[in-house]
Formats: structure tokens, C-alpha cells, sequence
């Protein structure tokens, strides 16, 4: 089934109930937003011959229109491939050329050169919602056949791309409205995070419930913006960073607000320390759902409920708290060692998930999908324990993966651009941890002999090649590297320092 029949069954159940809004600004209800998604598959159709299985890109900032884009993708049938506004133009073409993409959505502007790619304006091209109607009725497709190609990083920094299908998509929405949060047609998800991410994967329930999708003016997240829309629409739930939710608990805090018209904060993306999440209770109230979950499983492995932050009284509540609760509906959750054995609970290892949400493998990369799926179980590359309860707590990470915002950063990808400078003999980079960050990017460079280096310059090469999130916030230039007898960099005694002043 196509996860547009969702849309489609909304606007003929409540054709005029408001679907998109711009602050509190209806800009189109569900029969409107149906119509233009139809009108965009047929611009598709027609124009660029795209079909069932084709990729279509989408590179927006966060509007009204790039949800009807996501749609009129799905609509004739094509994958949609979701690509962070943040990154770089080599990240952006990179991205495209492995996608195959040959039509990408873009803002005016901002399209890099990709050859053999159509890249449309959305609000320079009128075809888009003039072109006819469209097919009548989403083009069918199976629950797994390709939906979402999200890409998320590789310990290599080359991108990976997600094949997330229609089923494991809806498995997904049903997870949320099971595990996460119940929700109706006279509520409203206020999109503060970017779409390409887990935003954009919880908007897929509220179109099927019929609910508001609203977008800040700003474009951007505004923690003082998000609590006046909120008091404005009502019954208004997010997801965000931990960065988020503590920069939105200082503004509230600040201006003396309760977090009035918010329903649910969904948190989620990275370490959320418990002081933080106390105190974010202490000022908006119970309003609060914590997820884990990989794009590889989206937004879909554990939950902490709404009820769990409640239970003050439970006497291992801070323990919980600190945790990311138990597993999804749709998912088992397990513990293993290094033998790929389940571990018994208190016992730290790898996680490993499998169930209805888990990806159909990486694009175009079976051997990389077969080290991360064995027998269905998603190695996650995550440490943690299990309690008896089937509470999850995060020990740390397998990987070198840095989160810093609620955004993934591999090492290997900086360090790469660093070494790319001709004043730079060597790189290493680390994340250390930061209260308002999670974690924040540390690089250590060895200047090439015969030459000087100062942050500036180091900075604004890095700004050239990568996405401005992924830079370092700190440069050490020091003489050299420590490594052991095979040569390799000792970021232990790297993070030692760090801890040491």
C-alpha cells in the first residue's frame, strides 16, 4: 500500500478540515493538499517521466510546500530522497549521483551542479500545481516496495543511503500512535526540526489523523516563536534535539510561560542528561516523550512514555529517566556481546533491533547491508544495558559517531576535510561533551612542516567543504599525534587531555 493512500483517505473523510498553516495562517486544507499532490505527481509524470521506483530529491528548507512535494513523490509512485538543508553543495551532489535522482525539489538558489539533474524551484515554477490533475488516485505500490532513501553517515563518512519502505513506515506511525502519543484530527504537529529527519517521518501519522501542520514564519527553530504558536493553535506537539528542548525550557523559564498549547514534546537524537530533563519538566510540566531510534530503525526502537516521566514515586524512577525506555511494539530489542549472544539484563553490549521497522538494507550496498542485518537483527553499532524490566540505558557508542544538536557527525568526514588544507599533515577529531550541545567537535592538527595554522584559516576551510554543524568548535594545533606501535591515533589520550585542561 502507499503511505499517500493516507492522504488520500483523509481529504475525501475531511476534505475541508485545515491541513497546512503558516504560523496560524491556513494556507490549504486536506482536499487542497491532496489536489496540489496530485498535481505534482502529474507535473513529474509528464515532464520528466518519472515512475514507480524512480528518485525524486528534495532539498527545502521547512514550508508547507516541501510536505506537498513529499507527497506528489509518493503520489506517482516515486522514492523520496529527503536531503538535509544544511549540508554543502558536494554533501547535496553527492547524495543526488548515488541516489540516482534525476528531478531534484530545491529552493531558489540553492541548487548545486549535478550533471544530468533537473533541479526545480518550488516557488519559481508554476507547472508544479498547474499541471492537470494528476493521476486520480496514488499509484499502487507494495508494502516493500521503496518509500524514503534517507541518508545517514558511515563510519567512513561516505553516505549511506536508508531504504525505508511504505510498511516499515506505517509500522513506524502506528508505533507512535501505540507507544509515543495518541493523537486526534483536532491536533497540530508544529514542524520546529527539519523535515529530511525525524520530523518529517512522525508528519506521516498526522496526515493519516487528520491534524494541522504548521510551520513557524521564521522558517527556523525560535523557542520564543514555537511557545507563542503554540498558546495560538493548541494541542500542539514537536520533536526536537535535546539542544532544543533545553534552549525552548531557558526561553519558557525566562519569560515566566508554562509551555501553555503544548501537547507533546518528543525528544530524541541525542544524550539528554538527567539534570536537563528535570529541569524541563520542573518548568513546562509533563509534556514530555522520549525515543530512540536510528534511521536505520526510524524513530523506532525504545520509547520512555509519558507515563514513565510521570512516575515520580517508582523507586528507580531517576534511573528510568535516564534511560530510553522500553522496546516499540513493532521491534524486539536485544543486548549482545561480542560472540553475538544475547546478554542477561545489567550486562552493557551491543544493541541489536529487529521487527517491522527495521530497513530494507542500504542502497546499493549489500555488503555493508549484510554486516549490519544478520537474521534480521540490526547490529546498531550502540552499547547499553537492559534492566528486568526491559528498560534501555545508553552506555555509549561503538561507533566514533558524534551528535552534537541532535545531528550526526563521523570523525573520519572532518578530518578528511581538515587533511584536505595543504598547511595540514595530520587530523584527528573527537567529541567531548557539552550540557548545551550533547557533544561538541574537537579537532588536533599537525601542521605541515614549514608552515603556521590558526583557527581562523582552519574554520573557514572547513566552511568550504562541509556543512557548518559538522565544523569543529575547537582547534588544538600541536606537534603530533600520540599513536601506538601499528601507528594508530590514540584519541583516548586525546579525550585524557581534554579532561585535563
Amino acid at each position: 500500500m502507499n503511505i499517500a493512500e493516507w492522504l488520500a483517505a483523509t481529504a475525501r473523510r475531511r476534505p475541508y478540515a485545515p491541513a497546512l498553516l503558516t504560523g496560524d495562517k491556513v494556507v490549504s486544507d486536506y482536499a487542497g493538499f491532496a489536489a496540489t499532490a496530485a498535481s505534482i505527481a502529474g507535473y513529474l509524470t509528464e515532464l520528466h517521466r518519472i515512475g514507480p521506483g524512480d528518485r525524486v530529491g528534495v532539498f527545502l528548507a521547512n514550508s508547507t510546500r516541501y510536505l506537498e512535494c513529499l507527497y506528489g513523490i509518493w503520489w506517482c509512485g516515486a522514492i523520496a530522497v529527503p536531503i538535509n538543508r544544511k549540508l554543502a553543495p558536494g554533501e547535496v551532489a553527492a547524495i543526488v549521483t548515488d541516489a540516482q535522482a534525476s528531478v531534484v525539489f530545491t529552493d531558489e538558489g540553492s541548487s548545486p551542479a549535478v550533471s544530468g539533474v533537473t533541479f526545480v524551484p518550488v516557488m519559481g515554477d508554476d507547472r508544479l500545481t498547474n499541471s492537470g490533475q494528476g493521476p486520480a488516485a496514488p499509484v499502487e505500490r507494495e508494502g516493500d516496495d521503496v518509500a524514503w532513501l534517507f541518508y545517514t553517515s558511515g563510519t567512513t563518512g561516505r553516505p549511506k543511503g536508508v531504504m525505508l519502505t511504505h510498511a516499515n513506515l506505517m509500522a513506524m506511525s502506528w508505533c507512535h500512535l501505540a507507544d509515543v502519543d495518541p493523537i486526534g484530527p483536532d491536533e497540530a504537529v508544529l514542524y520546529a526540526a527539519p523535515i529530511s529527519h525525524g520530523a518529517g517521518l512522525y508528519g506521516l501519522v498526522h496526515v493519516r489523523m487528520g491534524s494541522r501542520h504548521v510551520f513557524p514564519v521564521s522558517g527556523r527553530f525560535d523557542p520564543g516563536e514555537v511557545l507563542s504558536l503554540a498558546r495560538t493553535v493548541g494541542r500542539a506537539s514537536l520533536f526536537a534535539a535535546p539542544t532544543m528542548v533545553r534552549r525552548l525550557v531557558h526561553v519558557a523559564r525566562t519569560q515566566g510561560e508554562d509551555g501553555e498549547g503544548l501537547k507533546t514534546v518528543i525528544y530524541g537524537g541525542g544524550p539528554m542528561y538527567l539534570a536537563d530533563i528535570q529541569e524541563a519538566i520542573s518548568v513546562l510540566g509533563q509534556r514530555f516523550v522520549q525515543i530512540y531510534g536510528q534511521g536505520e530503525s526510524p524513530m523506532t526502537i525504545t520509547a520512555l512514555s509519558r507515563q514513565d516521566h510521570a512516575d515520580t514515586g517508582h523507586p528507580r524512577y531517576g534511573h528510568r529517566l535516564a534511560g530510553v525506555g522500553t522496546a516499540q511494539s513493532a521491534v524486539r530489542v536485544r543486548v549482545c556481546g561480542p560472540d553475538g549472544r544475547p546478554l542477561p539484563p545489567g550486562r552493557i553490549g551491543e544493541i541489536e533491533v529487529k521487527g517491522a521497522t527495521v530497513m530494507a538494507g542500504y542502497w546499493r550496498d549489500p555488503a555493508t547491508t549484510a554486516e549490519v542485518l544478520r537474521d534480521g537483527w540490526l547490529r546498531t553499532g550502540d552499547l547499553g544495558q537492559l534492566d528486568e524490566d526491559g528498560y534501555l540505558t545508553l552506555s555509549g557508542r561503538s561507533k566514533e559517531l558524534i551528535i552534537s544538536g541532535g545531528s550526526n557527525i563521523y570523525p573520519r568526514e572532518v578530518e578528511d576535510a581538515l587533511t584536505a588544507h595543504p598547511a595540514v599533515a595530520e587530523a584527528a577529531v573527537i567529541g567531548v561533551p557539552d550540557r548545551e550541545w550533547g557533544e561538541l567537535v574537537v579537532a588536533f592538527v599537525v601542521p605541515a612542516e614549514g608552515t603556521d595554522l590558526d583557527e581562523e584559516t582552519l574554520d573557514r576551510h572547513c566552511r568550504e567543504l562541509i556543512a557548518r554543524f559538522k565544523r569543529p568548535r575547537h582547534y588544538h594545533v600541536v606537534p603530533d599525534l600520540p599513536k601506538n606501535a601499528y601507528g594508530k591515533v590514540l584519541k583516548t589520550e586525546l579525550r585524557a587531555a581534554i579532561t585535563a585542561g
